[in-house]
């Protein structure tokens, strides 16, 4: 009896101590991807690529995005009308000839996706 005690003991001793594998390591999770802001990211690609037609202080005449509060009410409008094609109505940047780069358009989007954060 005690000979298949110890078999017994020393089988499942064999069953754990497989499982038990230094090289198996627990899944990383990747750091939370900070959150877009319009005073570190959206007021930036505004001044670069918006002046100066919508920037009261550098002679624009158009609707002013040159505040958080104006941007915010119309995000929406400003995506629509920066994914326009240069030969569409209302296309943006208007003087531009070409689409804003799909790096900066990804910029007001994902701002908007982020919750429209202002700081």
């Amino acid at each position: 009896m005690k000979k298949i005690f110890a078999i017994t003991t020393a089988f499942m001793s064999l069953i754990l101590l497989t499982q038990c594998d230094p090289s198996k390591k627990i899944a990383e999770t990747p750091p939370p991807t900070p959150k877009l802001t319009y005073n570190t990211n959206l007021s930036t690609a505004i001044m670069n690529n918006c002046t100066p037609c919508h920037i009261p202080a550098k002679g624009g005449r158009k609707k002013a995005y040159d505040t958080y509060a104006a941007v915010k009410t119309d995000i929406d409008e400003i995506i629509r009308r920066i994914e326009l094609n240069p030969t569409d109505k209302g296309f943006m940047p208007f003087k531009g000839t070409a689409k804003l780069p799909d790096s900066t358009i990804s910029i007001f989007k994902q701002w908007k996706t982020d919750g429209l954060l202002e700081n």
